[in-house]
């Protein structure tokens, strides 16, 4: 066994309180501080403070100790053991410095992932973390922001979000009007992360065909052909998009034709909208960028 020990500090050019106050909406939906939507948000099963479960992605953790606007510690839950916690020390007036520490007790196969897989996304995760910090309390950063290198995109890639299957929602009128009788329907799910584009135009690239109607939150693409005809919907609400399909066959060959493009419609409808997902999610502003932006226009 081995401890491990990861230690990331910037110093901000702002008061120890202002900082202290941004700590203190970790998790919530106005987060400033966590970089999402480009990284799984932090949730916790309950308003932050000592007991909250919750963590971001697979890593599970619990709030063990938390002073309001001075620092939080989250040990990991079972089999790990350790913890990580961020504090905020005062320099004086009008400065401060945000520390995130890790500490960890590990194996020799928690070593090898850590080295491989883990240690690159947290490094990644944290230093995106410090720039919203300084994003969030001067509307920049004072060096050059974080980028991910080409490892880090890649993992970052593999462990985004992915759909799940649900029934086609009641809210996805347009879909559900499409045609009387259907020969075929599916949906897929994904969660909305906080700073995503609502709005359902937004998505229109997620697959190729023209649009047939948009209503609230949801847009129609569709195309009728000599043998079937086929309708997607995208439903965006306030914390989930979904993508439903809808098809109706005309005849033999539309039977035989969508009897072949059945077996392979779930993937290729998870693969587009995972795809457009993440285009989204990497597009939209820094969560200190929103705050900024959110301060600025009550002033």
């Amino acid at each position: 066994m081995r401890t491990v020990r990861n230690v990331h500090a910037r110093v901000i050019e702002a008061p120890a309180e202002q900082v202290g106050a941004l700590l203190d909406r970790i998790a919530g939906d106005d987060d400033p501080l966590f970089p999402t939507p480009a990284w799984t948000p932090v949730r916790f099963d309950r308003p932050l403070g000592v007991g909250a479960d919750g963590g971001h992605g697979g890593v599970r953790y619990r709030v063990t100790a938390y002073t309001p606007g001075r620092g939080i510690r989250f040990d990991f839950a079972p089999p790990s053991t350790g913890h990580h916690r961020l504090d905020v020390e005062p320099l004086g007036p009008g400065r401060c410095r945000l520390v995130h520490t890790l500490e960890e007790r590990q194996g020799p196969g928690q070593a090898l992932l850590w080295s491989l897989f883990i240690r690159p996304l947290h490094d990644s995760v944290i230093e995106e973390l410090l720039d919203n910090a300084e994003r969030a309390t001067s509307g920049t950063t004072a060096g050059r922001p974080v980028t991910r290198s080409p490892w880090v995109r890649l993992l970052h890639r593999l462990e985004h979000a992915r759909p799940a299957a649900t029934p086609v929602p009641a809210a996805a009128r347009l879909a559900r009007a499409a045609f009387d009788r259907p020969d075929f329907t599916d949906a897929w799910r994904m969660p909305l992360a906080p700073g995503m584009d609502r709005d359902p135009r937004a998505w229109r690239g997620v697959l190729p065909f023209p649009v047939n109607a948009v209503e609230g939150g949801e847009l129609l693409l569709g195309q009728d052909a000599a043998h079937l005809d086929f309708r997607a919907s995208l439903l965006v609400e306030d914390h989930s998009v979904t993508l439903s399909t809808v098809v109706r066959t005309h005849n033999r060959l539309g039977r035989l034709y969508f009897g072949a493009v059945r077996h392979v419609h779930p993937y290729m409808a998870r693969m587009m909208l995972r795809r457009t997902y993440r285009r989204i999610a990497l597009a939209a502003p820094t969560a200190g960028e929103r705050h900024w932006a959110r301060e600025a226009a009550r002033r």
